[in-house]
């Protein structure tokens, strides 16, 4: 009992997503003792619902974690090999699988659960049939990482979009610049020595990279003067479900207060980046807000570089849409396109000091 303790105390302490994965793997592999333990979340993206096996822990083995935001997505549809995670997913119930073959192993498979529906299957390899109090055990603590997931929800996310906050942005930023950590635990992060792509691709020169896009509403104040602040409030839940619909599962959307959206998505060059933020300027412009009408955006747009800080990007970002706004509105600007122009100088602030 004081060992089932301990774990759930061990899994309680953290306070990032990735790190909640593992603790549970930890805790499951010290009280239940498993062969392996594999995360894998379903994710719905063009129309299609795939498979990310986000987490795997096999006994004696470091643990592996995938990064979403580099994840290959493999098919549900065409995932034939998987009829037990399917058979999960549907009957929202835990599935048994006995062994096929010499040296295979029981796999008992627990929905993984999250406010709204079935969000993806916890898979747990054990080499005898797991006991109905082992299930139990499971049981429990999947409902503690349950509930630790919806507290960090509530910390991460904005309260009226439940898009990702301003204090949640800076983590994912450095992340995106190649930081190896991914936390303040540094037992646990030595233990993270594989991810699908290594992270000092992200910014390799030439190669794809991350950006970053600034949306601000036009004329947003207009709204709320006009309308009210309820149907304000309407607005920006509108935007943010054209922002779920306009950009994909493992691009990141926040909503940093007033009419003010923040992307971060990686793409392989200016060209591209460009393209999916002028897809959405479309999409926002033709699509009619009850009672508002026709509502336009301006878009301000940059690369992320390796010495970059969050205030740094997000202050060229800016910038840009500031020319977007000052030029009429509706556009979308890319922030080195400025430079080129002559119309914004490249410095980078450090502090107190002007890095060119």
């Amino acid at each position: 009992m004081t060992r089932i303790i301990q774990s759930l105390a061990d899994m309680t302490a953290h306070r990032n997503r990735e790190l909640l994965d593992l603790a549970l793997a930890e805790a499951l592999m010290d009280v239940v003792a498993p062969q392996k333990v594999v995360f894998v979340l379903t994710i719905h993206q063009d129309g299609e619902t795939r498979w990310l096996e986000r987490a795997c822990y096999e006994r004696g083995q470091q643990p592996v974690l995938v990064d979403p935001m580099w994840a290959q997505f493999q098919s549900l549809e065409q995932a034939d090999r998987h009829p037990l995670r399917q058979a999960c997913l549907r009957a929202m119930a835990v599935q048994h699988q006995v062994p096929g073959a010499q040296g295979d192993t029981y796999v008992t498979m627990f929905p993984l659960s999250a406010d709204g529906g079935v969000e993806g299957v916890l898979e747990i390899h054990t080499t005898e049939p797991m006991p109905s109090q082992t299930l139990q055990l499971v049981n429990s603590m999947q409902r503690v990482y349950h509930n630790m997931h919806a507290l960090l929800d509530y910390s991460e996310r904005d309260s009226l979009t439940n898009l990702l906050n301003r204090k949640s942005f800076d983590d994912t930023f450095f992340k995106a610049l190649g930081e190896r950590s991914l936390g303040t635990d540094p037992s646990v992060d030595e233990q993270v020595h594989a991810l699908p792509v290594p992270l000092e691709r992200r910014l390799a020169p030439g190669g794809e990279g991350y950006w970053l896009g600034m949306l601000d509403i036009d004329h947003f104040k207009h709204v709320n003067d006009t309308f009210g602040h309820l149907i304000g409030d309407e607005v920006l839940l509108l935007v943010a479900r054209l922002l779920r619909h306009g950009f994909r599962f493992h691009d990141r959307l926040y909503r940093f207060g007033g009419e003010e959206f923040v992307v971060l998505m990686r793409c392989p060059d200016a060209d591209s980046a460009m393209a999916v933020f002028e897809r959405f300027r479309r999409s926002m412009e033709s699509f009619a807000f009850p009672q508002v009408g026709r509502i336009t955006v301006s878009i301000g747009v940059t690369r992320l570089q390796r010495s970059d800080t969050p205030a740094v990007a997000l202050d060229r970002a800016d910038q840009a849409v500031y020319a977007a706004k000052s030029s009429g509105r509706n556009q979308v600007i890319d922030h080195a396109e400025l430079v080129r122009k002559g119309q914004a100088s490249d410095v980078h602030k450090t502090g107190d000091i002007e890095l060119f």
